[in-house]
């Protein structure tokens, strides 16, 4: 099979094409030949050698997909052969998802939306998981709850805004000038430039804040929570943060995606029930790895994936 490789870490022209073994699938697991695989920022700090998490390489990068199940391993019920599916499997181990073919476990899988495409389906997973587990899981978000979503076209941030929006919350959201029209059609309640003044300034009484910048920044959102809120973080806060929010009675959840299939299931069905679009603002052969993760880099609106 061929896949993207990479035997240094370094800028993205470390990302080069392959041929590989193909896996094959062990008990409990199934083949997937690969349509489409998510590009995340997680992706690019790994490849870029800031974050440790698959070790020295050489590796290969990726954890989303979507495509067809070819074979079953051992054990494996509820999965056909020819089955569209799609994932986040492995994570935070390596699942090398830039490839044709990937052996994964079945149950961190789940049938593909069917009012989605591969692309779509493949971008979806680690972003979309993120948001439902930061919101619903971590959160506890309720119906009539005001949430204030940051960073709201990005990957994580535009499919918050709709997963919130469908479960019957108010969502402010916060993006830069030119990506505000983007955010308005998603479903945001309010959308505020966060180029022009202290979002401080202009919201309060949060009933939840996904806060994906951490720093002065998780600090500042902690400033629009009402008393008993909950600051939902995807970067460590300092213990400075944790004191602030304990001493105003906020709950502070800090969170790290997990592969999980119940809610993979839940995000087809709000695909499949027009409540839920994966925005992608473009996707790449297997061969122009390196430019994906240079346009990613970019900060386009929503997702990048590649296809296999």
């Amino acid at each position: 099979m061929r896949a993207v490789i990479q035997n240094s870490v370094g800028d993205p022209d470390v990302l080069v094409i392959a041929n590989q073994p193909d896996p094959t699938a062990k008990a409990g697991e199934v083949l997937v030949r690969v349509k489409a695989a998510g590009i995340n920022p997680v992706d690019g700090a790994v490849r870029a050698g800031y974050f440790k998490l698959l070790g020295e390489p050489p590796f290969i990068l990726g954890w989303d997909i979507s495509g067809t199940i070819e074979a079953l391993g051992a054990g494996v019920t509820g999965l056909k052969v020819g089955d569209e599916v799609f994932g986040m499997p492995r994570f935070p181990k390596q699942a090398a998802a830039y490839a044709e073919l990937v052996a994964v476990p079945a149950d961190e899988i789940a049938l593909k939306p069917k009012a989605a495409d591969h692309i779509q389906a493949g971008a979806l997973p680690l972003a979309g998981l993120t948001a439902w587990q930061g919101l619903v899981r971590h959160g506890a978000l309720k119906s009539g709850q005001r949430v204030l979503v940051h960073a709201a076209a990005g990957g994580v941030g535009h499919l918050a805004v709709q997963i919130a929006k469908a479960r019957g919350a108010y969502v402010i959201a916060t993006a830069s000038p030119n990506k505000l029209d983007f955010v308005r059609k998603l479903g945001a309640d309010e959308v505020i430039d966060y180029t022009k003044g202290d979002f401080t300034t202009q919201i309060s009484d949060i009933d939840l804040v996904l806060e994906p910048m951490g720093g002065e920044h998780a600090d500042r959102s902690l400033k629009v929570i009402r008393n008993g809120g909950v600051l939902v973080s995807l970067l460590n806060l300092s213990d400075a943060t944790k004191a602030l929010a304990s001493a105003r009675d906020i709950r502070v959840e800090r969170m790290s995606v997990v592969p999980d299939r119940e809610g993979l299931v839940e995000l087809a069905s709000l695909i499949d029930g027009n409540k839920l679009t994966v925005h992608v603002a473009k996707s790449f052969p297997l061969e122009q790895a390196g430019a994906a993760h240079a346009y990613l880099a970019t900060k386009p609106i929503g997702k990048v994936a590649l296809t296999a």
